[in-house]
């Protein structure tokens, strides 16, 4: 359990309330159907926006992981070291693009040179992009956020966290279950946190059924920075297809990326 005297005040209200009532009131039930309509085109030009903004950030792995861990936390240094190894690993690192395993993931992935990136939702009034990205987007609706988080990675990793994380976490493993998405690797740091959780998908879940053992065969369970990234990368890297280059008539450019990197620049 964390110490209640390592989270800020900021970080105990992070994610409580809202900026916007916009998606609140937007799944409220149905409304008019121009409120309808207009709510749609938005949720539509968001995306248009994540796709001009990352479309060119080449090979990521995005991270999960709280927002209430602050730098003094064993998982902040975990999440900071994770960021350092898939950036030496050729990756840009994407995260929510908040404080937290966030901040730390971002920091490790900017220490060593790599593309850091930050996908911020408009949450409370402290919530702000953290201070290690190169390039973020702040996000009115979770849906188009979740999508952007999932869109452009080839592999992903789990660090301690709340509702979100799990939120986040079990979303991806549906898509590759139901094939919505290739079987790129997923990984979950933090072995004792994640203990209980491991249990209940091996020993209730796969045990009555519910999901099969080929379900299961892209997660990996670990407490080392350097054998996540090790994992992701030998997984990975068998699914890249890189062909997208950017149209200048389009005022579109090539992101940063790692300094050390696998794959050969497209």
């Amino acid at each position: 359990m964390i110490d209640n005297n390592q989270i800020s005040q900021d970080q105990k209200v992070w994610g409580t309330s809202s900026r916007t009532e916009q998606e609140r009131v937007f799944l409220e039930g149905p409304k008019s159907r121009s409120f309808e309509a207009r709510h749609a085109f938005d949720v539509f030009f968001e995306m248009i926006k994540g796709f001009r903004k990352f479309h060119f950030i080449g090979p990521c792995v995005t991270i999960f992981g709280s927002a209430r861990f602050n730098e003094d936390h064993p998982y902040y240094r975990l999440g900071f070291e994770i960021g350092q190894e898939l950036s030496l690993k050729g990756f840009a690192v994407m995260t929510g693009g908040g404080p937290g395993i966030m901040e730390a993931s971002n920091r490790g992935a900017k220490s060593m040179g790599g593309c850091s990136l930050g996908c911020n939702i408009t949450l409370p009034m402290e919530q702000k992009p953290n201070s290690y990205l190169d390039v973020w987007m702040e996000f009115k609706y979770f849906m188009v956020r979740k999508f952007m988080l999932a869109k452009y990675s080839y592999g992903f990793v789990a660090l301690p966290g709340g509702f979100g994380t799990l939120d986040e976490l079990f979303g991806i493993l549906t898509l590759i279950q139901t094939k919505k998405m290739k079987d790129f690797p997923v990984v979950l740091v933090g072995v004792d946190y994640w203990e209980p959780l491991r249990k209940l998908i091996f020993e209730r879940l796969v045990e009555s059924k519910t999901i099969d053992v080929e379900d299961t065969k892209t997660l990996y369970f670990t407490d080392s920075p350097s054998e996540a990234a090790l994992f992701i990368q030998s997984v990975a890297t068998k699914k890249f297809d890189l062909k997208i280059r950017p149209r200048k008539i389009l005022g579109e450019k090539k992101l940063p990326q790692s300094k050390t990197s696998f794959v050969e620049n497209v």
